[in-house]
C-alpha cells in the first residue's frame, strides 16, 4: 500500500526531474515557492533519491523511463532547489509590492491561501525585521508565505533573494539527504526500516492517506474564511474601531472590510502568544 502511495505522489516530480533534470526540481520548488500548493517535503527527497545510482535504476523501470532518469548530485540537486525558491518568492515578492495585502487576499483564494497563515507571515516579518525571511525558509509552512509581507514592505531586492537562498539551501539538501537516505534503506532488502514498513504497511498507508486529507481540508478550510470575510467584517467586534461605515467617497468599504480582518487576525495572534506566554 504504501509503495503504490508513493507511486501516485511521486508521479509529478520523477516526471519533471526525468524530462528537465536539474531544471525541473527548481521548477518545482518555484512552483512551491509561488504558494501553489506543492510541498518540497515532497520534491526534494524524490530528488535526493535519484541521487543514488541503485535507487535510480528502480525508478526508472517503475516509472517507465526506459533511457533512464538523470542521476543527480546531491549538492547541486540542493543548489537547483534553492534557485527554485528563489524564483517562486519574487513571484510571490512582486504582488506583495505592487498589489499589497489586498491583492495578496483577493487571489490567496485562488491558490488556497489560508488568511491566518498570511496574518503570522505579516506579523512575524513586522516583529523581527529582514532577518525572518532568513530564518523562515528553514520552517514548514511559514516559508512559503513570508515573502509576501517582504514585498509589501518593499525589502531591499538584493538581500531579499540573498536571504531566501541561503534559508533554502539547508533545507533542500536536508530533504534531499532523507530522500537518500529513505531510498536505500528502502531497497536494501535486509533493511530493518523496510522489515519495520512491510509490517506496518497498512498503519503507515493510512497514517499518509489521513495526512494528505488533513492537508486537503486544511486548504478547503482556508478557501471558506475568505469566502465568510465580507459578511463577518461587518460585524462589529469589542476592542476594534467601527471604520466600516466610515466610507470616504463611497470607495472604501472594500478596503475598510479588509482592515477590519486584518485587525482581527492581529488580536488572534496576539491571544494566541498571550496563552503561550502563560503556559
Amino acid at each position: 500500500m504504501v509503495a503504490a502511495i508513493f507511486k501516485v505522489l511521486g508521479l509529478i516530480c520523477i516526471f519533471a526531474m526525468g524530462t528537465l533534470g536539474y531544471a525541473g526540481i527548481a521548477l518545482l520548488m518555484g512552483i512551491e515557492s509561488a504558494c501553489i500548493p506543492l510541498p518540497s517535503e515532497l520534491i526534494m527527497p524524490y530528488a535526493g533519491a535519484l541521487s543514488d545510482p541503485a535507487v535510480n535504476q528502480r525508478l526508472s523501470m517503475e516509472y517507465g523511463f526506459a533511457g533512464g532518469l538523470p542521476v543527480f548530485n546531491l549538492f547541486w540537486a540542493a543548489v537547483a532547489g534553492a534557485l527554485g525558491c528563489n524564483l517562486g518568492s519574487e513571484v510571490a515578492y512582486w504582488v506583495g509590492a505592487k498589489g499589497g495585502r489586498t491583492a495578496i487576499e483577493r487571489y490567496g483564494k485562488y491558490l488556497l491561501l489560508s488568511k491566518h497563515e498570511l496574518a503570522i507571515a505579516d506579523r512575524w516579518f513586522e516583529k523581527r525585521g529582514d532577518v525572518i525571511i532568513l530564518v523562515a525558509r528553514l520552517l514548514p509552512v511559514i516559508r512559503t508565505f513570508i515573502a509576501f509581507p517582504a514585498g509589501v514592505a518593499r525589502m531591499n531586492r538584493t538581500k531579499f533573494h540573498v536571504y531566501t537562498f541561503v534559508g533554502s539551501l539547508p533545507w533542500c539538501y536536508g530533504l534531499g539527504y532523507v530522500g537518500q537516505y529513505l531510498g536505500q534503506r528502502l531497497l536494501d532488502e535486509h533493511s530493518p526500516l523496510k522489515a519495520f514498513m512491510h509490517k506496518f504497511d497498512l498503519v503507515i498507508g493510512l497514517a499518509i492517506v489521513a495526512a494528505a486529507g488533513l492537508f486537503i481540508w486544511s486548504r478547503l478550510r482556508a478557501l471558506k474564511g475568505y469566502n465568510t470575510v465580507p459578511a463577518a467584517a461587518t460585524t462589529p467586534v469589542a476592542g476594534l474601531p467601527s471604520i466600516v461605515d466610515e466610507d470616504e467617497g463611497g470607495g472604501g468599504g472594500h478596503n475598510d472590510a479588509t482592515r477590519v480582518a486584518d485587525l482581527r487576525d492581529q488580536m488572534n495572534i496576539d491571544n494566541l502568544e498571550r496563552a503561550t506566554r502563560d503556559k
